[in-house]
């Protein structure tokens, strides 16, 4: 690659590194469209710059944060297309903080029966077990 192209941009390596995303992530992003493509040295090589940065560690959080690849889309689709508005980000925002809580409801009844049923378990050598039985009658 020319010393020209490498000072305005890097390569994918060096994307994942500043960024902390596998290079295999940052191939599956730009797979699915959710980055655009860099542009290339005459030699075929991607050159990436500071937006393809900014933008991976944009999904990154998103992705932190839960939301889903399709959501994600659906939120760099808003971005790109320059039709991002508070309003229509945050219906987004709170259909996924609705998915989440329903989560931790979900978590936190499948805590409950661990521990009741962890809690009957003697632990002994012995062939009975509640957790056993719990798992054998679960619907």
């Amino acid at each position: 690659m020319s010393d020209h192209v490498l000072a305005k941009g890097f390569q994918r390596a060096e994307l994942a590194r500043k960024t902390g995303c596998h290079l295999e992530t940052i191939r599956y992003y730009e797979k699915i469209g959710m980055m655009p493509d860099p542009p290339r040295t005459p030699a075929g090589y991607r050159v990436y710059d500071e937006s393809h940065a900014v933008r991976i560690r944009f999904i990154l959080r998103g992705r932190e944060l839960g939301f889903s690849i399709e959501e994600m889309k659906g939120l760099l689709e808003l971005v790109d297309g320059d039709t991002q508005t508070c309003a229509a980000v945050k219906k987004r925002t709170d259909e996924h903080l609705r998915n989440v809580r329903a989560k931790i409801r979900d978590l936190k009844r499948v805590e409950r029966v661990l521990a009741r049923t962890a809690a009957q378990c003697s632990g002994q050598e012995v062939p009975e077990c509640p957790v056993l039985e719990v798992l054998g009658s679960w619907h």
